[in-house]
C-alpha cells in the first residue's frame, strides 16, 4: 500500500460501539464512572475495534531502534553503540521492557528501522532503511522518500501483527539521541521554544543540556522546516524509530485495533501519525507521562490522557507495558461483574 491509501483506508471510531460499551458499565453494580479512565478506555476500545465485546488478550510492543547523525553534536551521555547492544539484548529478552512485558503477557517486536551496524538477533524484525540519519545539523537527517519508507514500514508490522491476531498494540524506541530529534519535532509542530521541548534524556548534564538545545535550533535554522507539511519536518529533524512508530499508529488504525503510546518519542511520533491522518487519533490510547518537559504539551495535542504519573523514562515501550494490566483490571471489572438487574439494587442515576 502507499502511504496515501493507508490514509484513505482509516476511518473514524464506531460510535455506536461505544455507545454499547457505556451503557453495559452503566449497568454494573457500582457507581457510574466510578473507575475513571479505565472505564473510558474499553469504551474507546470498543469503538476502535467496532464490538462491545473487548478482547486484548494478545499483545505485542513493537520496538523501532534506529540511529540519530545528530549524537556528532554530543547531545548524548553514550555513543551510538549502546543502540545495537539494546536491541541485540531484545531479541533474546533482557531488557527492561521484555521483563516487564513477560509479566504483562506482551511479545516483544524488535525492529531494527536504521540502526548504525546491522543487528542481527533472530527475533529482530529487519526493516533497515538506511544505517543511521545524517547529522541534522548540517542538513536534513534523511530524505522525504526514506521517512515516507520508514513509516510504510511501522504499517507493515502492525497489519502483519493485528493479521496474527494481536489484539493491542504498544509503541517502544531505542536509539541514542532521540529525545533531541522528538524534541525538535515537537519544538516545530507545537511551535514552541526550543528550550521549552527539550530535557535531559538519559541523564544529561546541565551543560551536556545547552548542547542539545543548540544543536536543536542549528538543525531548524539549517533546515527551515516547513510545520504545515509533516512529512517535511520529519524528514529534516527526525528520526527513522519515530517515522517508523508513527506507521504503526497508522496500521493500527488501518486495522481497527488501539494502539498505547509510550513516552516522548512515542508520543511525538503519534503526533505525526495524526498530522498525517487525524483519524488515526481515535485509536490511540495514552499510558504515561515522562519525566521530558514536552511530554504533557504533546499529549494535550493529542487529547489523551496518561494513565500513570510515574517519573518513568526509560523508553523502550515500558511506560505502555505497565499499563496494560490495569486495562486487564478494568477488563475484568467489564464483563465479570453483575447488573443492578441482577441484584435487585436501584440503578444510580446520572448528577445533573
Amino acid at each position: 500500500m502507499t502511504l496515501e491509501e493507508v490514509i484513505q483506508g482509516i476511518v473514524p471510531a464506531d460510535r455506536k460501539a461505544m455507545d454499547r460499551a457505556k451503557a453495559r458499565w452503566d449497568s454494573i453494580a457500582k457507581p457510574l464512572g466510578s473507575l475513571g479512565a479505565l472505564e473510558d478506555a474499553v469504551i474507546r476500545i470498543a469503538g476502535m475495534t467496532g464490538s462491545p465485546d473487548v478482547d486484548l488478550s494478545r499483545r505485542a510492543v513493537v520496538v523501532m531502534c534506529a540511529d540519530n547523525g545528530v549524537v556528532a553534536e554530543g547531545v548524548t551521555q553514550t555513543g551510538q553503540e549502546v543502540t545495537a547492544i539494546v536491541a541485540e539484548n531484545m531479541s533474546t529478552g533482557d531488557t527492561s521492557v521484555c521483563a516487564m512485558s513477560r509479566a504483562a503477557g506482551a511479545e516483544v517486536v524488535p525492529v531494527d528501522i536504521g540502526t548504525a551496524v546491522p543487528v542481527m538477533g533472530a527475533r529482530i524484525r529487519q526493516k533497515c532503511v538506511r544505517r543511521g540519519t545524517a547529522n541534522m545539523t548540517q542538513g536534513p537527517a534523511m530524505s522525504r522518500e526514506e521517512a515516507v519508507q520508514a513509516i510504510l514500514a511501522g504499517v507493515e508490522i502492525a497489519r502483519e501483527l493485528c493479521g496474527q491476531g494481536v489484539k493491542l498494540l504498544a509503541t517502544g524506541e531505542m536509539g541514542i539521541g532521540n529525545t533531541t530529534t522528538s524534541s525538535a519535532l515537537a519544538a516545530v509542530l507545537l511551535d514552541r521554544p526550543v528550550e521549552d521541548m527539550t530535557g535531559r534524556g538519559a541523564g544529561l548534564s546541565s551543560e551536556g543540556l545547552q548542547r542539545k538545545i543548540r544543536a536543536i535550533e542549528t538543525a531548524i535554522q539549517v533546515n527551515q522546516p516547513d510545520p504545515g507539511d509533516v512529512l517535511d519536518v520529519l524528514h529534516k529533524v527526525g528520526g527513522l524509530d519515530i517515522a517508523g512508530l508513527a506507521g504503526v499508529f497508522l496500521g493500527g488504525a488501518l486495522c481497527h485495533t488501539p494502539v498505547l503510546v509510550d513516552g516522548f518519542i512515542s508520543s511525538v511520533a503519534a503526533l505525526v501519525a495524526a498530522r498525517l491522518c487525524p483519524d488515526c487519533r481515535d485509536y490511540m490510547l495514552g499510558s504515561h507521562a515522562s519525566e521530558e518537559p514536552a511530554s504533557q504539551l504533546v499529549l494535550a495535542e493529542l487529547g489523551l490522557r496518561p494513565f500513570l504519573y510515574a517519573g518513568m523514562r526509560l523508553g523502550e515501550g515500558t511506560g505502555a507495558v505497565a499499563v496494560m494490566p490495569l486495562l486487564d483490571m478494568g477488563l475484568a471489572v467489564y464483563r465479570e461483574m453483575t447488573t443492578f438487574e441482577d441484584t435487585n439494587i436501584e440503578a444510580y442515576q446520572p448528577l445533573v
